[in-house]
């Protein structure tokens, strides 16, 4: 049966919120289907418990679903600002729903009256030092479904994702099950997971499952638009220390990808159990890649140097779409263990000598 959704569901959660910092509980739980209109603020020292509940975004709408108290302010981008130990820990079924794709991409971004893309994560922390996210689901974001800049010290476990697997052919019919060979017809581009950015470390992600249009776990140092929107003056820009366990996903383009240039460091990160579940997925043929570290395409300014991608390990990983392990770039200290492949696909892609 299909949910009917409360209207003001932002102004109903917030509501909670103030209720529960009044009474000193600093918690709030919120149970039911409602609609966001607009992105709901996370105090530090806060706990949001999502309680047999689903959250959809409103039609139409252009904004996050949560966003860390001093989101976007300007003390927001100072050590004074930093946001403490915020949690949204989902009991039952907890669902954060993208809903209706509103037509926000990078393509359209600042264009015609749009926002920027980042408008579109379900879930935005900047500047957040303690945190964790568990036990939901994330359905049908509209780009990345969590995205994480200048964060520390943090937990993001048991998370279920299911991106819109919709093409558009040239007659404007829509199809369900994404096609390599049909990608520029796919509606929802770049619908990644869990993404950690630029000043990022200490950090813990773990038994992440489900279908994402791009990856499904990226840790990707650049110096880009949101980066520079959202940089913390006086704060390390390193993304570092951080592990990531039991990935059980079907990934169009990654399950777990890692990429630093221009400048941006990326080390000591260990991978740990990747598992490809493409083979028979009805949302998507074949991926490229389980573990993707560096690129032969330039984002940022220049490529990394071995002083900037170092000891990162990687172990147990089984690839089925076209490769297991991708390599790019200059990559020092990295340990690979118990690679296995199936259904075709290749140990290893070694192109470092091409984008050094």
């Amino acid at each position: 049966m299909k949910n009917t959704f409360h209207k003001h569901g932002s102004k109903y959660i917030t509501s909670l919120i103030h209720a529960a910092i009044e009474n000193g509980s600093r918690t709030a739980t919120v149970s039911g289907a409602w609609e966001i209109d607009t992105a709901i603020r996370l105090p530090s020292d806060f706990t949001l418990i999502l309680q047999d509940c689903h959250l959809r975004m409103a039609d139409g709408c252009f904004s996050n679903m949560f966003v860390n108290e001093h989101h976007g302010t300007e003390i927001g981008r100072t050590p004074i600002g930093t946001d403490h130990n915020i949690a949204v820990i989902g009991k039952g079924r907890a669902i954060l729903d993208g809903g209706e794709y509103n037509g926000l991409s990078e393509s359209t971004q600042l264009r015609d009256g749009m926002p920027p893309i980042w408008k579109n994560n379900l879930l935005l922390f900047t500047n957040v030092d303690g945190f964790r996210i568990e036990n939901v689901s994330c359905r049908n974001q509209r780009w990345w479904a969590l995205n994480f800049i200048y964060c520390a010290h943090g937990y993001l476990g048991n998370i279920d994702f299911c991106a819109n697997d919709v093409w558009i052919d040239a007659c404007g019919n829509s199809h369900h099950g994404l096609r390599r060979d049909r990608y520029a017809e796919v509606l929802v581009k770049n619908a990644d997971g869990i993404d950690l950015r630029q000043g990022c470390h200490d950090i813990v992600i773990e038994h992440i499952t489900g279908f994402t249009e791009d990856d499904s776990i990226a840790l990707t140092g650049l110096n880009g638009a949101p980066e520079q929107a959202f940089a913390v003056d006086g704060l390390p820009r390193d993304i570092c220390r951080v592990h990531i366990r039991d990935v059980r996903t079907a990934a169009f383009c990654t399950n777990v990808r890692l990429l630093n240039q221009g400048g941006i460091k990326l080390h000591d990160i260990e991978i740990d159990g990747v598992y490809d579940t493409s083979f028979g997925c009805p949302h998507m043929d074949r991926g490229l890649y389980a573990v993707r570290i560096g690129d032969v395409r330039l984002y940022g300014s220049r490529h990394a140097t071995p002083d900037e991608t170092y000891n990162i390990t990687v172990r147990n990983v089984r690839g089925g779409g076209d490769y297991a392990i991708a390599l790019a770039g200059s990559i020092r200290d990295l340990t690979t263990e118990n690679v296995e492949c199936f259904g075709g696909a290749q140990p290893l892609l070694d192109q470092r000598a091409e984008a050094d």
